[in-house]
This record gives C-alpha cells, structure tokens and sequence, in this order.
C-alpha cells in the first residue's frame, strides 16, 4: 500500500496491546538493579514473530553491576532511505515501589474495570507498547516508508542513563544518526490550570538535573553534652537556609510559546511577569516550569542515640531551567548555606539544549490529535524531569517528548508514586495518535 490510511481494526489492536502492556508490567524491571535484558529479550521475540529481524543487544554492563542484565537493544524497521530514520525511544526499566502502600500487586499486570494496573503502566511501557503497535501495523499491512523506523529500547533511564543512553553515547554513537525522536517527557491532561479542556504538551525541552550532596562536618561528642559544633545541626540549618531561598520566575524563552497558546485560549491571563509570578506562588506544576528548583531528597547522620555526629549529609535534587548555569547556580547555593563547614558537592549534572517546534514532526503532532480529539490544545513545553532525550538534543536532533494519552490528575499523580495505572481507553487513543504521526511522518 503505498498512499491512504490501512483499514485497521482497532478493536484486536487494542486488546493485543492491552495483553501486551499486561505482559510487559509482568517483567521486573525496578531500577535497582535493573535486569533490563529480561524486557529486551521479551520484545526482540514479539519482533522476530512479526518478520522484524533487524534486531541488536547492546550489554552494557559487562559484569561491572548487577550480572549482566544491563541491556539496551533497537529493532528496525527499513524504509527506502530517501529520509533520515525516525527513532522512537524507551526505557525498559522503572522506579522501586513501596508494596505496602499498593491497593494492588505492583507488578501483576492485572486488568480490572478496564484498567491496566502495574509499576510502568504510565512511565512509561505503555509507550513501549504503543510504539512497537505502530511498527507492527506498519509491517502488517506492508506500508511503504520513507525512513528507517528504529525502536529503541535503554535501560539506566531512571537512575540517570550511566547504562543506557550515556553507555550508547560513548560506545555506540552511530544509534544517535537520526532527524527525529519520539520518547517521554509530555502527556495529555484532561484539565490544565483548573479549566476542562484536553491539551497535550509536547515537550521541546526539560529542565537540567543538578544533584548535589550537602556535607556538614563538626566536632562529635556525647549527647548528654550539647555544644555548638554538632554537624547534624548545622546541616539542618543549611537545608532550612535552602528551603527558605525564594528563587526569580523565570520565563524561559521555551515556554512562550506554551503560554502564549494558553493565554490565546483564554485559559491562562496575558503571560506578564506578574501574572506568571501569581501563577507559580499558588501552582506546583507552573512552579516546576518557571522557577530552578530544589528538592531535599536523602538525609544521613548518626549511628547512636546519645552519639553526637562528626558528620553529616543530605541530598539535594536541583532541576534547572534550559540556558542556566550550573556553576553559578551551586555558587547561589553555597552563599545560601554560608557556613564553612557545609560543604556542596557535585553529583550529577546535565542539561539539554531546545528542539525547535517549527519542524513537519510537530505539524503532524497536531494534525493527528485533532483528528482525535478535536478540541485539544496541543502546547511545546518543557519537562520539569529529565529524560534520554536530552543526549539526542546535545547532538542536534529534533528529539520531542509526547505521549498521547489523556489524563486526569489522580492518574497522572501515579507516575514514580503508588497505584500505577492506565486506562485501556487510553492506551487505545494513543496507541491510534501514535501509529497515525509515525505513518504520516515516514509514508
């Protein structure tokens, strides 16, 4: 078939991928440790059975952590090469729970009331799922294609990339040579700012991770003596001093086009410095996108009730808006924390540089969802958390984050929380969104 839309049935598509994702929730892949070449080895089997054999395991691991289940892999699909490939990336692994907290077995795949429940229902193998749906379509029904369609699959994601997107880097570059990539890092919402209306960000850009570890040091002793020098207290100091650090609203020059497109809707006021810093002071979420911001994630002293601690330190998880400084901003927060004895320690650093929204991918981005769901705003924003994409934007490719299913936020508050779950609506709508854009892009 060389032209028009196949006549697909939607209905065993949907309960195909709906067994699928059920089947993928099943693997363990909790990071740590990983095992990811479970996930990878599951998947190359579903491609082999559809005739996809261009398949290739990259181990990163090599016996250094955790065996050798450190596996990345990528299957693709050949176009006739008039076109650059079309990447649609994955990870294959996913947060630890904390069973206790689960209404449900976390990794049962079970599907109830139309409801698939599991650790990475959201975040994200049901975007594994829906884009191995959209090669296999592809495949069924012999659609010709201008471009390489290449599934990759990395693991690491979620611990950062050091086995994943950041092992292929370094060993594999040649896996970057592509003109678009479709990963995480946007979904749909069924309300936005307290107004019902469907909009789908597509996430041009995120914010840079800057983990750091605050380390206070002092003088160790019994607790039945207090003294001035006690390590512990001076590091609670220093997180109190950061906590209470009101850090300048930001608008990026990625997001104007976010709000301007919110304020031409009549969602959001005219996007002045005033209103976006009213915004952000009463939002989470608008908070998240206009300000750097730091999270206390980890805290450590002490080995003794009546001990007094020589040392002791904390986590800080810090996301910076695109174009800032890391330097600069670790020199804010050794100024906030102005003690000596605090030392700020570097952990963790990357940051990304924008994808432009102007290109023929987001165009059929938006063309897609309205087919579906015609009153959608479709909005270029940019990820408060960081993803794999942020290796293919250093390297000049149009990578954008874009899961096209819609969600409430109970659902959405499920994400690296308790509960995980998608519906099957859901998955079919992005499942259609998905193999429609991909179609499009590469017919």
């Amino acid at each position: 078939m060389a032209g028009g839309p196949p006549r697909i049935d939607w209905d065993a598509i949907t309960e195909e991928a709906t067994q699928l994702l059920s089947d993928f929730i099943r693997i363990d892949t909790s990071n740590p440790p990983g095992r990811e070449k479970a996930a990878c080895d599951w998947l190359a089997a579903i491609f082999r059975r559809e005739g996809i054999d261009d398949i290739a395991f990259y181990d990163a691991s090599d016996g250094r952590e955790h065996g050798a289940e450190r596996m990345n892999m990528t299957a693709t699909l050949s176009g006739d090469g008039s076109k650059p490939p079309l990447i649609l990336l994955n990870h294959t692994d996913v947060v630890p729970v904390e069973r206790q907290y689960w209404d449900f077995e976390p990794f049962s795949g079970a599907v109830t009331d139309g409801v698939i429940h599991g650790r990475g229902a959201i975040d994200m193998k049901s975007m594994g799922v829906m884009e191995l749906m959209a090669m296999l379509i592809i495949k069924r029904h012999r659609l010709r294609q201008t471009r390489d369609i290449v599934y990759m699959a990395l693991a690491d994601e979620e611990a950062g990339g050091t086995w994943g997107i950041e092992w292929v880097e370094r060993h594999h570059p040649e896996l970057l040579d592509a003109e678009y990539v479709i990963n995480e890092g946007g979904w749909g919402n069924a309300e936005i700012f307290g107004t019902r209306r469907p909009s789908f960000s597509c996430s041009i850009s995120e914010k840079g991770p800057l983990w750091l570890r605050l380390v206070a040091e002092g003088r160790p002793g019994h607790g039945s003596v207090p003294h001035p020098d006690n390590a512990l207290e001076r590091l609670v100091r220093a997180l109190a001093r950061v906590q209470a650090w009101a850090r300048p609203v930001t608008v990026v020059p990625e997001l104007r086009g976010y709000f301007d497109r919110l304020y031409r809707h009549n969602i959001l006021p005219e996007p002045t410095q005033g209103a976006l810093e009213t915004l952000a002071a009463d939002n989470l979420i608008a908070k998240a996108i206009l300000t750097n911001t730091v999270s206390t994630t980890t805290a450590r002293a002490g080995f003794k009730h009546n001990v007094i601690p020589g040392v002791a330190e904390a986590t800080l998880d810090c996301r910076l808006l695109p174009g800032q400084d890391p330097d600069a901003f670790i020199e804010q927060v050794r100024a906030i924390v102005d003690d000596p004895k605090v030392r700020v320690e570097t952990v963790y650093v990357s940051n990304t540089p924008a994808s432009p929204a102007q290109t023929e991918l987001f165009g059929i981005i938006e063309d897609a969802v309205h087919d579906h769901v015609e009153e959608a705003l479709v909005l270029p924003s940019v990820s408060a958390g960081f993803t794999d994409s942020r290796v293919f934007r250093q390297h000049g490719i149009t990578a954008y984050g874009f899961i096209p299913i819609l969600l409430e936020q109970e659902e959405a508050m499920t994400v690296h929380g308790h509960n995980e779950r998608i519906s099957v609506e859901n998955l079919r709508l992005g499942t259609q969104i998905l193999f429609e854009t991909v179609h499009r892009l590469c017919s």
